[in-house]
């Protein structure tokens, strides 16, 4: 085994060489784009991340010869519920060599059983599912904004250690002007003629009622998914404020039954055809330069975020009224070309076969991989549902 130096991120300088060992390692990678740092920092900073109340986070940089040749951070959430106690890791980067990949994962295991946990799943988050998780196995283009982005190579990496697939993430495509399926022009005619139905597009006039309705729907379509997804409507609202600089007011729709919220579909402009120009930065020329890019430079790809539907309208069609409704306003009103589904994990079958109804194809697929400390213990995939 290589003798390799292990060194916990604790100070300004190290935090640096954290973010900036991803950008050298990838150097001229045509595909690669740099997460902003800010991004990053603050999923590390308690003072910003409210899973640190309960939870327990550290970062770490693998030296050999003074050279950094690795990096990781490895955490313990409460609120990661599993079949047996189980920790993560995610922001791993790695040269092309096993032995230094083993020596990760093995301080990782190390850290984790210390902790009382008995299985690791990575490369995930210190937090949701909408950002940093998944290793990219296939699709190597660009990466949509918080999206994970590796070489290749580190899913030889992975399985070699002993990595199992506990469940893929299809990210699905499709062009804005291509036809919308006949089942939901069929469904969109049934709701049309329904006055207690409607659908509108988010506006930031009335940001904290939509907000409010995101939450709500939000709350009642994840209830069955578990895992600490329940999302406060204060936490909601923050959230909305803080992605006011990049909503896009004929994107985003909403669909009420008797001002009841009933199902949302959010989407925003893919950041990253911007922030791949401000390489991580995002200081006061950067914000210059990115209200520039915006007003100037053309976004032609949006990001579908998320798509719900509350379990009493589930299996009755609303989808395809929202999404009739929607793309018809987005084709008329806006310059956008695509669209990209962040994920559908596969254990999501409702949700796929909704992008599969819309006629788009997978694009991109991340893989969470999970490894059992007892090797006794029988894996199992990720259960449908």
């Amino acid at each position: 085994m290589k003798s390799i130096q292990i060194i916990s991120v604790d100070s300004a300088s190290l935090h640096k060489e954290f973010l900036n060992f991803s950008a050298r390692l990838y150097g001229n990678n045509q595909n690669y784009v740099r997460s902003l740092d800010q991004d990053i920092e603050r999923i590390f900073d308690p003072s910003k991340n409210k899973l640190f109340e309960n939870g327990q986070c550290e970062r770490f940089l693998f030296v050999e010869n003074k050279k950094t040749v690795g990096r990781v951070a490895v955490f313990r959430n409460p609120k990661y519920q599993q079949a047996q106690p189980t920790g993560g890791f995610g922001f791993f980067d790695c040269v092309n060599d096993q032995d230094v990949a083993d020596v990760i994962f093995n301080h990782c295991k190390e850290w984790l059983q210390e902790r009382g946990m008995e299985a690791m799943d990575g490369p995930i988050n210190f937090g949701e599912r909408d950002k940093f998780w998944g290793l990219l196995v296939e699709g190597f283009e660009e990466p949509l904004y918080g999206m994970n982005y590796n070489f290749p190579y580190y899913q030889t990496l992975f399985e070699n250690y002993g990595f199992k697939n506990y469940f893929d993430q299809l990210c699905f495509s499709r062009k804005i002007g291509a036809e919308v399926s006949r089942v939901f022009k069929v469904m969109h005619k049934k709701y049309s003629s329904n006055p207690s139905i409607k659908a509108v597009p988010l506006r930031k006039s009335q940001l904290r009622k939509f907000a409010i309705d995101f939450a709500e729907v939000y709350n009642k379509a994840w209830t069955a998914h578990g895992e600490g997804k329940h999302l406060e409507p204060r936490e909601a609202v923050k959230m909305f404020k803080e992605m006011t600089p990049v909503i896009n007011e004929h994107i985003s729709w909403f669909v009420y039954e008797n001002e009841k919220p009933i199902a949302i579909w959010l989407n925003i402009p893919d950041l990253n055809q911007w922030f791949k120009y401000l390489k991580g930065k995002l200081g006061l020329f950067e914000k210059l330069k990115f209200l520039w890019l915006k007003k100037f430079r053309k976004n032609k790809k949006m990001v579908g975020l998320v798509f719900g539907v509350v379990p009493e309208w589930q299996k009755k069609g609303i989808e395809g009224f929202i999404i009739c409704e929607g793309t018809e306003h987005i084709r008329k009103y806006t310059d956008f070309e695509s669209i990209e589904l962040q994920w559908i994990g596969d254990f999501n079958p409702k949700m796929i076969k909704i992008a599969e109804n819309l006629d788009s194809n997978v694009t991109r697929k991340l893989t969470t991989y999970r490894y059992l400390f007892n090797k006794n213990q029988t894996f199992e995939r990720h259960p449908d549902i």
